[in-house]
């Protein structure tokens, strides 16, 4: 009983935000609909499956993530109040139940949206496999989540983490073509998508690609359950920063802003690691294969004929600095709410606070582009580097206040989620030229059409004719930038008593 009672608790704390129920229903529809024809259609253009096999995994994808997403914040967000209540009394082994079965509880919530949807767009020819193996993802995913949550208990550190291993499990899996090299078969859900998709692959051995399938979800459950209840029984103290002439209070703000980042090393770890991984191998996936592309040369447009190669190496640095961006972005606002509207009725000025937050957001958006760059260098040859770079700069700053806005309008889990989305869909499938050779209506609204238009004229193009995509990105930066100042001035500003 006193399970249920914590469960029913837990569940009313995570709905206090709606936008948390609707993001769970909406980002499934969103993945299963929506992007299934653009992963079949790049899966195939990398050598994959294509077709059924991909829109099946869709759904195992989606439920995955969301579960990854809200096990995380169920268990990084509450290790001092879930400390509390076991020093009262209560058994470690009962809260970390609790804490799972209401992350499984969401989870069952995004599997059933996600097969509801795969079944409305294209039916479904196995229904038990194609439940069974979503199922398997969510739990897997569930588990990964807590996992995170009880070793990386910083917001932007353990979102990246959960966000580098979905993107390695998803597109170096083998739904999307990856070769088969002994270091993907140990990806997570490598052998749940062989089975929910019905690919044998041969190298399961004696127990088949079900029973290795179901030795990984019971290994990551374990796992899970021994971690989550391992960080009980440990206390963190967290430290904290306090603030005359506006240049004295720009100089106190940015000092404590940047003792702010230095304090999370591992953050710039993670910004090294996951452009590096992630592009370079998605450079040893790519195929040596020709595609047609339009691009404008000297004012005018034409089909050419380039590597395929070339072509994924060029547009994988701006997704990777994209949704690193944005993800910081979200939660430097977004952590620091509360102790600026402190600094501000101590009298800090808000705009010496601003400017402190977004010089640590700029520095954060070079450093990705920087290490982007650098591993993109490795793999690929842009025809004008300094455009190709600027390019990449327009994005990584676009995406940096599109974070810094979510956070207000939608919270910690959905702002992640739509942090995550954004980005994916934008510059990953709507600006994408092995997908769109030409821009669609969509790709024109979107925030990252600029900076792609002038990434892609930077690496395959002589001269630059991008004048008017140009002027949309900064048109774009402007309208974010007073957007934020907007929304950080009415966030940080101190309550007044009646």
């Amino acid at each position: 009983m006193t399970t249920l009672v914590f469960v029913r608790r837990f569940l009313t704390d995570y709905v206090r935000n709606p936008v948390n129920l609707l993001l769970l229903a909406v980002v499934p529809v969103v993945f299963v609909v929506v992007v299934a024809d653009a992963m079949a259609d790049a899966a195939k253009l990398l050598g994959g499956p294509g077709g059924p096999a991909v829109e099946t995994a869709t759904a195992g994808w989606a439920a995955g993530f969301l579960a990854a997403i809200g096990m995380y914040f169920q268990t990084a967000a509450t290790r001092d109040a879930d400390r509390r209540v076991v020093i009262a009394g209560l058994r470690a082994a009962r809260l970390v139940a609790a804490r799972l079965a209401t992350g499984l509880i969401l989870a069952l919530l995004a599997v059933a949206v996600a097969v509801t949807a795969l079944s409305a767009r294209s039916g479904i020819d196995a229904p038990a496999r194609v439940v069974a193996g979503t199922l398997m993802f969510a739990v897997i995913y569930l588990a990964i989540g807590a996992v995170v949550g009880a070793t990386v208990p910083n917001p932007v550190n353990g979102t990246v983490v959960i966000l580098f291993v979905w993107i390695l499990d998803v597109f170096f899996g083998p739904a999307m073509g990856a070769k088969d090299w002994l270091a993907t078969r140990v990806l997570p859900t490598h052998f749940v998508t062989l089975w929910m998709v019905d690919l044998p692959s041969g190298h399961g051995g004696q127990i088949g690609d079900i029973g290795w399938a179901l030795a990984w979800t019971a290994a990551a459950v374990a796992g899970a359950w021994a971690l989550t209840t391992a960080r009980l029984r440990t206390a963190r103290l967290r430290r904290r920063v306090r603030p005359g002439g506006i240049a004295a209070q720009l100089a106190a703000a940015s000092r404590a802003a940047w003792r702010d980042a230095r304090r999370n090393p591992a953050l710039w770890v993670l910004f090294v690691v996951v452009p590096v991984v992630f592009i370079l191998t998605a450079d040893a996936v790519t195929p040596n294969a020709p595609i047609l592309l339009t691009v404008t040369e000297h004012g005018r447009r034409a089909a050419r004929t380039f590597n395929m190669a070339d072509v994924h190496g060029a547009t994988m640095a701006p997704i990777a600095v994209a949704s690193l961006a944005a993800l910081v972005g979200l939660f430097t606002v977004l952590d620091s709410r509360d102790s600026d509207r402190r600094a501000a009725l101590a009298g800090l000025r808000p705009g010496a606070l601003l400017t402190a937050r977004l010089g640590t957001l700029t520095v954060a958006a070079l450093a990705a582009t920087a290490v982007s760059l650098a591993a993109t260098a490795m793999v690929f040859h842009a025809t004008r580097w300094p455009t190709y770079a600027a390019a990449n700069l327009l994005t990584a700053f676009t995406y940096a206040l599109v974070g810094a806005l979510l956070g207000p309008m939608f919270g910690r889990v959905g702002g992640v989620f739509v942090a995550f989305l954004l980005p994916f869909l934008d510059v990953g499938i709507a600006q994408s030229p092995m997908l769109n050779p030409e821009p669609t209506t969509l790709s024109r609204l979107l925030p990252g059409y600029g900076g792609s238009r002038i990434l892609i004229d930077g690496a395959l193009t002589s001269g630059f004719d991008e004048t008017r995509p140009l002027l949309v990105g900064l048109a774009w930066l402007v309208a974010l930038a007073v957007a934020v100042t907007l929304a950080y001035r009415h966030a940080s500003a101190p309550t007044r008593s009646p």
